[in-house]
This record gives C-alpha cells, structure tokens and sequence, in this order.
C-alpha cells in the first residue's frame, strides 16, 4: 500500500525533473532569444520587414556583425553571474563585481553604458552599490537575472527581492528597473515549478497594479522598445501573452525591432521555463555556438542543483 510519503516522494521527483528541464530551456532561451534578436538590433518593424521578411533565423550579422549563433552581453553577462554564484556558492556582491569587471577585461562586444559605468566605479572603489539615480531604469539588470531566479528557487520572497537588489545595484539602482527585475525573476520561478500562462500573466497585471507605467494591455503596440525597462516589458509581455508557444513567442518579440538582444534575451528565459526545453525548435539550437550552450546547461543545472542544497539547509534548521 501507498503512503502518502510515498506520493510526496513521486511528486517531488517529478517537479525536480520538471524544473531542471525548463531550467535548461529558461537558459538556453535566454542565449537563443540573445543570438535571433542581436541581427535585428536597433532597426525598425519596417526595416526588419524590408530586410528578412519576417525574422525568424539565427544568422548573425546585424550592426555589431557577429558570427552566426553568437551571443551578446545578455548571455555572457548572465553566465558572469552564475559563475560567481556557483564559485562562492553563494550570493555575494565583491564577487560578482569581481566578474563583471573580469568580463569587462574581456572586451566585450557589446556593453551598456550604465553597466560600464557601475564596473568603472567598483574598479575604481571597490563599492558594489552605485547610487540610486532616477535615469537608470534601464534593462542591463533585468537581462542576466535568470542566475538569481534560478539560485533563489524556492526561498521566501524577501530573499529573492534582496538576492535581486544586490546583483542588480552593481550597475542599475532604480526602484522602476528593481520591480521590473524582480517580476521577471518571479514569472520565470513560477514558470519553473510548473505554472501556467494564466498564471504568469496574473503576475504580470500585479506589476501594472502596482505601477501602472507598465501597462501591457489594452494599448499601443510597444514596437522598436529602447533600453527603458518599461519599454522592454512592454513588448516582452505583449509577446508572452499573444502567442502560444516558444517559436511564436520570439518571433513576436524580436521582429518589433528596437534592443531586440535583450526583448529577445528576456522573453526567452521566461518562454523556456514555460514551455520547456522540447518546445525549442531544433534549428536554433543547433544554430546557437556550442561552447555557449554547453555553459548554459551546465549552469542551469548546477545552480538549480546549489538551490536545492541551499533550501535543504535551512529546512533542517542549519
């Protein structure tokens, strides 16, 4: 006879594998959103459909030229954080500030001025926290999260707020990006664990509840969306909410044109983590640069693996 262990057993194998599977489709979505919306960076809808028709291909090129498959600071970004993460084994901000800077050494191909800046002053200081400033509610914080939503998996929601706000502050201190961020990280958590659509937009209209500037519904079409965090929401949500799967979902976002790296980047975290890593098309992913996808299931999968030692220990009171 079954016991009721027994079942809680059964459930909780089937959620871990559930959840490690749309954590390697969150992540790997995040690099592909990266890589098909980089070529189309900065044109318009019209221009995007003058040039490609509807785009649809990972091919590279755009303005910053790139390889076919190769990612921007979205993704490197991202697996800068799960590094640090994943090195400490734990959250903590020297350390991250430490990769970013690392990463920055790189030369990187693309880098946003407020991230640039944010790195200079940790650089110059060791301060991990730049000022709160109005004028950076842009989307540099938002568009490498996936690593906290990923490490936080479970805890309490004032420690994801407070995991959030301490990668994020590096280089973006805003109360609009900090929401903004952090609703993100939720949707792609309840994604994670199994939610639904229904679900993931119910989240989405309590970031409008609360700050109504983010209003997805009801009204224009956020086409060609900047680097403000309102504008990339905007057309993410819009995306996520008018289609039904992962393919139609990117496609949406990316042919609106405007920071499509990151709409890209943004819509592919939450879309993998929602419809799962079979709901990718094949295409991409053999499109996408190998060394890049490995490092993005690696640390999916490690991360996830160090939430749940993380949620163990305090379960048991240590």
């Amino acid at each position: 006879m079954r016991t009721v262990l027994d079942r809680r057993i059964d459930r909780d194998t089937h959620t871990d594998a559930l959840s490690r599977d749309r954590a390697v489709a969150a992540y790997l979505g995040l690099a592909i959103g990266d890589a098909l919306g980089a070529t189309v960076e900065f044109m318009t809808p019209r221009e995007i459909q003058d040039h490609y028709g509807t785009h649809h291909a990972i091919i590279g090129g755009g303005w910053l030229r790139l390889p076919k498959g190769r990612v921007t600071d979205d993704t490197e970004m991202s697996l800068a954080l799960g590094r640090a993460i994943l090195d400490r084994g734990e959250l903590d901000a020297p350390t991250i500030a430490q990769a970013f800077s690392d990463w920055m050494r790189g030369k990187p191909v693309d880098i946003g001025h407020t991230v640039r800046r944010g790195i200079s002053l940790y650089r110059r200081t060791g301060v991990t926290e730049v000022p709160e400033h109005e004028y950076d509610a842009g989307n540099g914080a938002c568009m490498r999260c996936l690593p906290i939503a990923l490490y936080t998996l479970g805890a309490e929601p004032e420690a994801v707020d407070r995991a959030n706000r301490l990668q994020a502050h590096i280089t973006h201190h805003n109360t609009l990006s900090d929401l903004g961020t952090l609703t993100v990280i939720r949707l792609t958590q309840t994604a994670l664990l199994g939610g639904t659509r229904q679900d993931l937009r119910q989240l989405a209209e309590s970031l409008v509840a609360t700050e109504p500037r983010f209003a997805f519904d009801g009204g224009r079409r956020q086409d060609s969306p900047g680097g403000y965090i309102v504008e990339t929401l905007r057309a993410v949500f819009q995306a996520l909410f008018a289609t039904e799967s992962f393919e139609s979902a990117l496609i949406d976002v990316v042919n609106r044109g405007g920071d499509a790296d990151t709409t890209g980047a943004i819509l592919g975290m939450i879309a993998g983590a929602l419809y799962g890593f079979d709901a990718i098309p094949r295409r991409w992913l053999k499109a996408l640069d190998r060394d890049t996808a490995r490092l993005c299931r690696r640390q999916a999968l490690d991360l996830l693996s160090l939430s749940a030692d993380r949620k163990q220990i305090v379960d048991v009171g240590l």
